[in-house]
């Protein structure tokens, strides 16, 4: 099993929740995050002058998926995540030990 994190732009919810469940996969969690990459922020234009934001707000998803799905399932939020633009985000894939449904008790592929 594999633990997908993908920080994506917030207008990018809506898309790569959408191809995530015409891929198959429903169950994810979302945070709202904030952070910056290599863009180093965003400079802005207000009355006194000019100052940067540093940190953008972003969009976290979390989903567990079976080794063999981690292809699909980054295809389908790379695809629906990026616009070309510096700051469309990144993703992380990681190795999950064990997964416990607690519900019913279910452990490993069960459990997802």
């Amino acid at each position: 099993m594999k633990k997908i994190e993908a920080i994506i732009r917030e207008e990018k919810l809506e898309p790569v929740r959408k191809a995530l469940e015409d891929s198959g996969y429903f169950g994810m969690t979302i945070s709202e995050v904030s952070g910056r990459g290599r863009q180093k922020g965003i400079p802005l234009q207000w009355r006194v002058g000019e100052y940067r934001v540093d940190f953008l707000p972003k969009i976290k998803i979390e989903l567990v998926v079976l080794d063999d799905d981690v292809p699909q399932t980054v295809h389908a939020i790379n695809a629906s995540a990026r616009t070309g633009d510096m700051g469309d985000g990144k993703i992380f894939i990681l190795p999950v030990e064990n997964a416990i449904r607690v519900r019913t008790g279910e452990a490993g592929e069960k459990a997802i």
